[in-house]
């Protein structure tokens, strides 16, 4: 009887290499290791600074330090992006402004579509009430109208005092003529009478007669005359001469219009309406004054904060509390005081950089003064977006 056959275990080998080959599922296991191995790595790679790391590793494979969070910040928003109530303060969003807030300087009244022809100032530089600011290309005509006036003025000066002279001298002349006919008229008188004498007696004829009586009407006619001129020339008692009236009235409308044109000449120049600094210039040389304004003024000597207080948290605040501002554009943080607390409330205008942030929360606009030392620093930072901590104390809880 034959032994039989032994069965003889399968042999995963290879023969030409003579190395055994793994089964199917672990082949697989390994693979999936290796892929998440490099999953796992970069995902660390692009996230460096996870919370759950004390550090993250640089490229070099130095550590680096996870930025500190700074807690007050973070705290200075409810979950709809406006304030937040601390222990004894309320923090808010806010806005660095000028005392009385910026001004935008427009064209004058009257420019119509006039141009910037030069500006005088440029931005940083001090102004102060009247300073001329700007020139618009209306400037040149608006001057040559001035000049007219002017030299109305003195036209009008001379023709005046012409009238004086001409109105004199007629009066002389009437006053002469009315002399004359005086003595005509006498002499004419005495000539009538005379004839009327010689004509009763027949001495004389009736036509020597008439033309004695005919002489002294024209006599009495040239005196009427004269007197009447006398009262044209000679002006009444507490009233000007007629001329005279007329040549001052003409010089009183041509005074009038070098006013006008006086006025007029503040179309062509853009003054400062306050004392303060040129923050910004909106508009330059060659264009047309837009909505925007020809520049914005401020007075950066002092400044404020506008914080826009949750309506909720209002109730804690009042003026004269200490208001701490911090920004990460500050080199140290602001201190000043609320001073006004506004009577509506109203939409929120500065928002949270968190994106799920409401950008439709309901504010109190609060302003607080900044205190010299502060408003120094940010008299250059009109418009940064602030956060504002309002000590409210244990007396507003």
């Amino acid at each position: 009887m034959s032994a039989l056959p032994m069965p003889r275990a399968r042999l995963v080998d290879e023969p030409a290499s003579g190395k055994a080959r793994l089964p199917a599922r672990g082949l697989f296991i390994r693979i999936l290791a290796v892929l998440l191995i490099f999953v796992g790595g970069a995902f660390l790679g692009a996230y460096p600074s996870l919370p759950f790391f004390p550090g993250s590793v640089s490229i070099s494979g130095k550590n680096q330090p996870v930025p500190a969070t700074d807690t007050r910040t973070a705290s200075a928003t409810h979950d709809d992006g406006t304030t937040y109530q601390g222990e004894g303060s309320v923090i808010a969003l806010g806005r660095l402004q000028p005392k009385g807030k910026t001004i935008i300087v427009a064209a004058p009244f009257g420019a119509s579509d006039a141009r910037i022809a030069s500006l005088l100032v440029d931005e940083g530089d001090r102004v102060v009430v009247g300073q001329v600011l700007a020139e618009l290309d209306s400037l040149p005509s608006l001057q040559r109208s001035v000049e007219t006036a002017i030299v109305n003025i003195s036209a009008k000066e001379a023709a005046l005092a012409q009238t004086k002279a001409t109105v004199a001298a007629n009066l002389l002349e009437a006053e002469a003529s009315r002399d004359r006919a005086l003595a005509a008229v006498q002499l004419a008188r005495q000539a009538l009478d005379r004839e009327r004498s010689l004509s009763q007696g027949g001495a004389s004829s009736r036509s020597v007669l008439q033309s004695a009586e005919a002489t002294l009407a024209q006599s009495m006619s040239d005196l009427a005359k004269a007197k009447a001129s006398i009262a044209r020339y000679q002006s009444a008692p507490g009233a000007l001469q007629s001329d005279i009236a007329v040549a001052e009235r003409n010089l009183d409308l041509a005074k009038a219009e070098l006013a006008t044109a006086r006025d007029n000449l503040s179309k062509g120049l853009v003054v400062s309406p306050i004392s303060g600094t040129v923050i910004a210039i909106n508009s330059r040389p060659g264009e047309r004054p837009s909505s925007a304004g020809i520049m914005t003024l401020g007075n950066t000597d002092q400044m404020q904060v506008e914080l826009e207080i949750y309506q909720t948290d209002v109730k804690h605040v009042a003026t004269g509390q200490e208001v701490l501002i911090s920004s990460p554009a500050l080199s140290e943080d602001l201190s000043g005081a609320v001073t006004f607390i506004g009577h509506e409330v109203e939409q929120q205008t500065v928002l949270s950089a968190d994106p799920a942030a409401n950008t439709d929360a309901r504010v109190i606009r609060v302003t607080a003064d900044l205190d010299s030392r502060s408003s120094s620093l940010a008299g250059r930072l009109t418009g940064l977006e602030v956060v504002g901590r309002v000590a409210v104390g244990s007396d507003h809880e």
